[in-house]
Order: structure tokens, then C-alpha cells, then sequence
């Protein structure tokens, strides 16, 4: 009976695997339309060919590499570092929230969260809370891919940001987060109250800070997930 109960969860995790990396197809898709941006701009910068991919590869974060990439061009390094480390500061929360679902030691649970990202993240979120790791992997599996793919085929051919306007690819990444976020959004009412709460800290910021920091402080909103869980209150 153990063995048979072993078999039957190893083919769940299976499956739920396979289940998260055709649901990362999407947003790697996505994601590759950014990339092809950021390898055209590093290479612009003088990055070479392998730098920019090796970045990716490991590094992967759209967000922080370009915001490294631009604040290094005014020849500041620490204020490049610093403003890579704002802008996923945002994981901090993430992980939080990911912390109870992470199975194993300190080295797998390590090794698990190296796989978070922001559309496995709602990806593997479940209907009921908590969050499926495995799913979360797999959705992981083909975004990596796509992005260090992307950023490679970018430094090759160098598209122009009019040529990436006219074939509307610069909207691509964020039109398809936006379906992901309203897709949370709809799952709870504590969901759409963040999201409401972190467009208005947003919208007040923008009238003293730049874009960026405004975003990062919308990201106090999501401390509303510390506040205990009502029952009923998924939808």
C-alpha cells in the first residue's frame, strides 16, 4: 500500500510539474519579447555578447537587470546595486508568503525558492491559499529559458526599439502580467483590497517620487497578507 501511495503521489507531482511549465509557456513568451530588448541594449552599452547572457542566466530579473544596466551608464555602481536591490525587494514579501509550502532541509527549501519568480508565483498560488512548489517549478522551467534565450537572440540581432514599437512587442510583458494580476485579483477579497490599497500609495507617490520608488512603496500593501485569514474569504 506504501509503495502504491508513493507511485501515486510521485505522478501528481509529476503532473502538476508538467502542469506549471504550460502554464509558464505564457509569460516566457513575454518574457522573451523583453529580453530581446535588454540583450539590444546591453549590447549598445558595450556588454558584449556573453556578458549579457551569462547576466541573465543568472540573475534572472527583468526588472533589476535593466535597472542595473541603465544606472551603470552614468558610471555609478553603487547607486546601479542599490537600485537593483529596491526593485526586488518586492520578493522579500513573496518569500514570506512562500515560506509554509517549502518542503525539506535548508538546502532544498534554498533550492526551491530559487524558482520563485513573479508568474510562477501566482501560478502555483492556490485557490485556498498556500502555494504548490512543484507547479511553481515547472512554470519556472520555461521562463528561464525564454529569458536567457531571448537576451541571447537580442545581442545577435540587435532590434531597434522603433522596429520592437511598430510590431507592438514593447507592450507584450506587461499586457500579459496584467491578466495574470487580475487573475489574482478576482481569487480573494484581501487580493483586489492589495491591489486597490498599492495603486493608491502608487498614484499618491508619483506626485513626490519617480515611478520606481513609487512602485516600491505600493508594495507595502501586500503586508496585508500577515493579517489572519477569515474563513470564506477565497473566492
Amino acid at each position: 500500500m506504501r509503495g502504491s501511495a508513493a507511485v501515486t503521489a510521485l505522478l501528481d507531482r509529476r503532473q502538476e510539474f508538467f502542469e506549471g511549465m504550460r502554464l509558464g509557456i505564457g509569460p516566457g513568451a513575454a518574457a522573451f519579447v523583453l529580453a530581446l530588448s535588454f540583450g539590444a541594449e546591453a549590447v549598445a552599452r558595450d556588454w558584449g555578447f556573453g556578458l549579457p547572457v551569462l547576466f541573465s542566466m543568472f540573475a534572472w530579473s527583468g526588472s533589476a537587470q535593466f535597472a542595473l544596466l541603465t544606472s551603470l551608464a552614468s558610471g555609478s555602481a553603487v547607486v546601479a546595486v542599490t537600485s537593483a536591490v529596491l526593485i526586488n525587494a518586492r520578493y522579500l514579501m513573496m518569500s514570506l508568503a512562500l515560506n509554509e509550502s517549502l518542503r525539506g532541509g535548508r538546502l532544498s527549501r534554498a533550492l526551491q525558492a530559487q524558482a520563485l519568480c513573479d508568474a510562477s508565483f501566482v501560478v502555483a498560488h492556490g485557490t485556498k491559499g498556500g502555494y504548490d512548489i512543484v507547479r511553481l517549478v515547472g512554470a519556472s522551467v520555461p521562463q528561464w529559458v525564454l529569458w536567457a534565450a531571448g537576451t541571447a537572440v537580442g545581442a545577435l540581432t540587435a532590434p531597434s526599439p522603433e522596429l520592437m514599437h511598430q510590431l507592438g512587442l514593447d507592450v507584450a510583458f506587461p499586457a500579459f502580467f496584467l491578466i495574470l494580476a487580475l487573475d489574482e485579483l478576482r481569487r480573494s477579497k484581501r487580493a483586489m483590497l492589495a491591489g486597490l490599497l498599492g495603486a493608491v500609495i502608487a498614484a499618491a507617490l508619483l506626485f513626490v517620487t519617480i515611478p520606481s520608488y513609487a512602485l516600491l512603496g505600493a508594495i507595502a500593501a501586500a503586508l496585508l497578507g500577515i493579517l489572519p485569514e477569515k474563513e470564506g474569504e477565497h473566492a
